[in-house]
């Protein structure tokens, strides 16, 4: 069908499923660059130590430049196979999933970044179910929120993550908590508007400042038929709390909803979904 052809309506269907495409291949560029990164220090420490144990004969620095070189292989394993989880997490359609799993695979993605800017981060895990949804598009959602909660904290502080199962609504409350600058009380019922940001432009990294980011996310959670909230206090940091439904094994396949422009209908505490 030509675009002369569709109606109103149609058109911005077309639209969103367009616009929900380049959200996907956008972070998916951000996750490769995050990626290249990563590698690239690892090798910059393999050489560097190869290069010394090559230079001096005596044994305690070859040993200690053959430890370097094995901690940094063992760093390039971990970050080989969480890209491997993020690749087997590729397929669009819902499935169990362990939370755990996707928030230990984002933070090994994210780990030289957290320790660059003093970022201590916390689990607390409560023993939960596996949840219905989407790996790759969950995934997607933690490496934003935490991104996030670290460029909240520029000066260092402490990423907290919690897992609680919740079963009178039979589902999982995922928490990530910083010790931020907070965002002000009049900013909280925009922030899942799309293009508005509470900064200036991207940081150092690349990374945020274009005010696509937390809408994408409030876009996949309702997705979920989940639900996202925001608290925060200036000063004191900000706390998402995302709500997904626990995987139902003989329940009925429900299919994907269409990710759509998000209203940004907030007051107060900040609820998505």
């Amino acid at each position: 069908m030509s675009g002369r052809n569709l109606t109103p309506e149609q058109e911005i269907e077309l639209l969103k499923r367009q616009l929900a495409q380049t959200q996907r291949m956008a972070a998916l560029g951000e996750l490769a660059g995050t990626t290249t990164h990563e590698f690239n220090n690892v090798l910059m420490t393999i050489l560097n130590y190869a290069k010394l144990g090559l230079r001096h004969k005596d044994e305690p620095t070859r040993d200690k430049a053959l430890t370097k070189i094995l901690a940094a292989a063992q760093r390039a394993e971990k970050i080989t196979n969480s890209v491997l989880g993020l690749a087997r997490n590729r397929q669009e359609e819902f499935a169990p999933t362990q939370l755990s799993q996707l928030i230990n695979e984002s933070l090994i993605l994210l780990e030289r970044e957290m320790t660059k800017y003093r970022v201590n981060v916390r689990r607390e895990f409560a023993e939960v179910p596996c949840v219905r949804a989407i790996g790759n598009q969950i995934q997607q959602v933690l490496l934003n929120l935490m991104t996030n909660a670290r460029q909240a904290m520029p000066m260092g502080g402490e990423l907290l993550l919690q897992l609680a199962h919740d079963g009178a609504s039979n589902s999982v409350d995922l928490t990530i908590r910083d010790t931020g600058s907070g965002i002000p009380r009049e900013q909280l019922p925009k922030i899942f508007d799309r293009y508005f940001s509470t900064k200036s432009g991207p940081d150092e990294t690349g990374k945020g400042g274009t005010g696509v980011g937390l809408a994408t996310c409030k876009d996949i959670i309702d997705a979920h038929q989940g639900r996202i909230r925001v608290q925060s206090t200036v000063g004191r940091g900000t706390a998402f709390v995302i709500r997904l439904p626990v995987f139902q094994q003989k329940a009925q396949t429900v299919p994907l909803p269409k990710l759509g422009v998000p209203t940004g209908e907030t007051r107060g505490e900040v609820v998505g979904g």
